[in-house]
C-alpha cells in the first residue's frame, strides 16, 4: 500500500498548454495551495506558468518541447523531402546496377 504524504515526485510530467490553462484558472477560483496539492506540482512550476501567462498569454503555456519555430519546421520539411528523393534515387540506382550485372552476364553466356 503506498501513500501520498504530499510529497513531490521526481519523475517529469508534461502537461498541455490547456491543462495548465485549467490549472491556472482552478488555483484562481479555489486557491492555489489547495490546487497545487491536487495536481502535486510545486509553487516555483505554479509560478513560472503564471507568469508567462500573465506575460505572454496562452501560447507561452506550450511546452518547450512543442514550441516550434516555421523556419524550423519548413527546413525539416525540406529535409524530408530530399532525404526521401536521396533514397528513391539509391534503391533506382541499386535496381539499375543490378539489371546492369544480369544483361552484361547474359551476354556473356550469348557469346560463349
Amino acid at each position: 500500500m503506498s501513500l501520498n504524504l504530499g510529497i513531490m515526485s521526481r519523475t517529469r510530467r508534461s502537461f498541455s498548454a490547456s491543462e495548465k490553462l485549467s490549472i491556472i484558472n482552478e488555483a484562481d477560483q479555489y486557491g492555489v495551495t489547495q490546487t497545487l496539492r491536487k495536481h502535486n506540482l510545486s509553487h516555483s512550476v505554479f509560478r513560472r506558468w503564471k507568469e508567462s501567462f500573465n506575460e505572454d498569454g496562452v501560447s507561452s503555456l506550450q511546452s518547450y518541447a512543442r514550441q516550434r519555430n516555421p523556419e524550423m519546421e519548413a527546413l525539416e520539411e525540406q529535409i524530408r523531402v530530399l532525404k526521401n528523393i536521396v533514397a528513391k534515387q539509391s534503391i533506382e540506382l541499386e535496381f539499375k546496377t543490378e539489371l546492369l550485372k544480369k544483361s552484361q552476364s547474359l551476354e556473356q553466356r550469348r557469346s560463349r
